[in-house]
């Protein structure tokens, strides 16, 4: 009975929600809900003792709003301070450069236009500490010619010291190790001619979001940096092929350690050079709209880095112009700078900066990073959330944060219909992904990060007989109603280097030696094969409204994820993707990429990531059997590692004749084939498990399948 009260309560929580605007100024669906930001008490009862909280934030957001609309003439013009920042080219051929630094008693603009000379090209001081130059064009031609190197020097008072940063807003720097780590920005405005020109539309918004997380530069099995290029010629069509409809891009925005996995940012408005230019990239991005393809971009606006010649730190020779000042603007575990985010100026940075990256480079949307430090002031250090609702207001919530991710979904949502926003957050914090008129955070989806840890937790600690079914299904159905999930049973977290993925806990030493298929199929090689298949499709149809993998694991690829460092001697052999293995006919990992691939069209065809959550009729410990319906169709798991299941009686809604239409034991996916192709399963009309018929199935020892009705087939 508590099953169908909860898929109830989440049938009317989905509906408000999604029919209610996703604008902090909106309307929502529902009658006599007060336009005040507690609206989604309607969806959970259990906020109603924060509701002042829910009102405070809701009424900062909407000051924000109207402070936005009087001084910059509304969201839409704030946030293209890409226009007003940074280099500018006119018509004429001028180039203005602004640049904000309050600090400042003077500013400089130097570079190879002016042989580096410190006072040659001096800036004029405006209003709020903007520094600004127009460098008139000379004989028709840019007096800063493409592809130069260019820096602003600052003198700061007191010492009178000379700061010389890369400009803040550059969209181009280059890095050259031979010489220095420190990146050189660079002056991007090539001819007419080598200007990329986008030829295909954004795709529609996907219902059903099948998500391919990559790394553009461990693309490839050779020991060197893929290209953007490589990517758009090798990995777009191995991705179409597979199925997935959406790919979030990693590492994109310009980090200066290629080791950080892209997670400490120096340019914000620069895509990174390592891969190639930035019109490889716009024809990465449009090659995959032509293909039907999402393009999401991995943001990372939860911190920044601390590096000061070629970052945003110390900028002017403060601490705190982006950032908090002092202690409060470093996160201790991550080395780096804190945003500001409650900064008139930082505010216009930001929300700029996802402006440029959807105009300038055609992304669908962001999945956010780091959002659990975004919304507290202790950034989710030393906190185990325990999900106490206390946790999620009071001392410990930064209103500042969490009020610029609303006006980051307000400004992106209004402008961007069908822009895509996930949030990674492992707190679990409530309303985050609720319309913004009900007084939600505004986002799309939020990852399941409970659900890898279950798995990795399980292969280390427990034997395969003490795998707890209920707790399997609590992990993966235990979200929040009416707020969208994406599920995923590894990420690039599970695979970097202190880690394994899940087929090396599996398998370990025995995939050096036995994943051809010439060399023995040993208990192992089986367990391992099996299991794999068998956690990606429960957490695939039961774990959420989205699914995520990460580039390689859906073969199952072996060993970890580790960058060039000093600790590997800068080697490239762990910071590649061996996609060599899945292509070779001989090797069991073929088995595991076409299971992948059949899954991933399967719910293109069936769409139960778009359906009702799942209604689990089956939770057997004993057998350690788990059975659900979702989409119309029926999910049967045997985890059991040593015995297999004749006749076994479940439980289905709809009445009629089913036939298997995925099966983790095919031959085509390394297994033994002992369900028939074709065999037909006929419903009787007797009560079972709650459910108003049953049928009966053969269950061999850890597989699993997926029954639909012949009449979808």
């Amino acid at each position: 009975m508590l099953k169908r009260v909860r898929k109830g309560v989440h049938k009317m929580t989905t509906i408000l929600n999604s029919e209610s605007d996703n604008s902090i100024m909106g309307m929502t669906s529902g009658k006599r809900i007060p336009a005040d930001g507690t609206g989604v008490i309607k969806l959970d009862p259990w906020l109603e003792p924060f509701k002042d909280a829910l009102r405070s934030r809701y009424s900062h957001a909407q000051k924000w709003i109207k402070t936005i609309d009087e001084t910059e003439g509304g969201l839409e013009k704030f946030s293209k301070g890409a226009e007003k920042f940074g280099f500018m080219v006119h018509d004429n051929g001028d180039i203005t450069y602004r640049e904000w630094a309050p600090n400042a008693l003077r500013a400089y603009l130097i570079g190879d236009f002016n042989e580096w000379s410190r006072d040659a090209t001096p800036m004029t001081r405006g209003e709020y500490g903007r520094w600004e130059v127009t460098l008139p064009a000379r004989d028709g031609l840019f007096a800063i010619p493409h592809g130069s190197k260019v820096k602003i020097s600052l003198v700061i008072p007191t010492s009178h010291e000379r700061l010389e940063r890369v400009p803040a807003w550059i969209t181009r720097v280059t890095q050259n190790l031979e010489f220095s780590p420190v990146y050189d920005g660079v002056f991007w405005h090539p001819p007419q001619n080598e200007i990329y020109v986008f030829k295909h539309p954004r795709p529609p918004k996907p219902k059903s979001v099948r998500i391919y997380e990559a790394h553009v530069g461990i693309s490839s099995p050779e020991l060197r940096i893929t290209t953007y290029n490589e990517f758009t010629k090798n990995m777009l069509p191995r991705i179409k092929r597979l199925g997935y409809n959406v790919i979030q891009l990693m590492a994109i925005m310009e980090h200066a350690y290629y080791a950080s996995f892209g997670y400490q940012i120096n340019s914000f408005f620069a895509a990174s050079s390592r891969f190639g230019t930035p019109e490889d990239l716009k024809e990465l991005i449009d090659s995959a709209h032509g293909m039907g393809i999402t393009v999401l971009l991995d943001m990372v606006h939860s911190h920044a880095s601390k590096n000061t010649e070629d970052g945003l730190n110390h900028f002017d020779g403060t601490d705190n112009l982006y950032f908090h000042e002092g202690g409060k603007g470093v996160h201790e575990q991550w080395d780096s700078r804190l945003f500001n985010y409650g900064h008139h100026e930082v505010l216009r940075f930001l929300l700029s900066n996802l402006r440029f990256w959807m105009e300038e480079y055609q992304f669908d949307g962001f999945r956010f990073d780091g959002v659990t430090s975004m919304l507290y002031t202790h950034h989710g250090i030393g906190s185990g959330f325990s999900g106490g609702y206390h946790e999620y207001f009071g001392p410990n919530v930064d209103e500042d944060g969490v009020v610029y991710l609303m006006l980051a979904n307000e400004m992106l949502h209004n402008l961007y219909p069908n822009c895509i926003t996930i949030a990674e957050d492992v707190s679990g914090m409530p309303a985050l992904c609720v319309a913004l008129s009900l007084g939600g955070v505004g986002f799309d989806y939020r990852l399941a990060m409970a659900i890898p840890d279950l798995y990795i937790k399980w292969l280390k600690e427990k034997e395969d007989a003490e795998w707890d079914m209920g707790a399997l299904t609590h992990t993966l159905v235990n979200r929040r109603h009416g707020e969208k999930t994406v599920a995923y049973a590894e990420s690039h977290d599970q695979a970097l280097v202190g880690d394994k993925s899940l087929l090396m806990w599996l398998c370990d030493k025995e995939l050096y030696t036995n994943m051809s298929i010439l060399s023995v199929f040993t208990p192992v090689i089986e367990r391992g094969l099996s299991l794999h298949k068998m956690i990606r499709l429960i957490t695939h149809g039961l774990g959420g409204e989205g699914y995520l993998n990460f580039e390689g694991n859906e073969f199952g690829h072996p060993e970890w994820l580790d960058f060039p460092r000093d600790g590997n001697d800068n080697s490239y052999w762990y910071a590649r993707r061996q996609f060599n293995l899945p292509d070779d006919d001989k090797l069991r990992y073929k088995f595991l990429n076409d299971f992948d691939c059949k899954m991933q069209w399967t719910e293109e065809k069936y769409g139960w990531l778009h359906s009702d959550q799942a209604y689990v009729s089956l939770e057997n410990e004993q057998d350690k059997v788990i059975v659900f319906e979702r989409a119309g169709l029926l999910w049967i798991f045997n985890f059991h590692p040593t015995q297999s299941f004749t006749d076994y009686r479940v439980g289905i809604e709809a009445a009629g004749t089913y036939q298997i239409i995925l099966d983790t034991d095919d031959p085509a996916f390394g297994g033994f084939g002992r369900n028939a192709k074709g065999t037909r399963f006929f419903t009787t009309p007797f009560r079972w498990n709650e459910r108003k018929n049953f049928i009966q199935v053969y269950i061999p020892v850890r597989t699993a399948i997926v029954l639909a009705l012949e009449s979808t087939l």
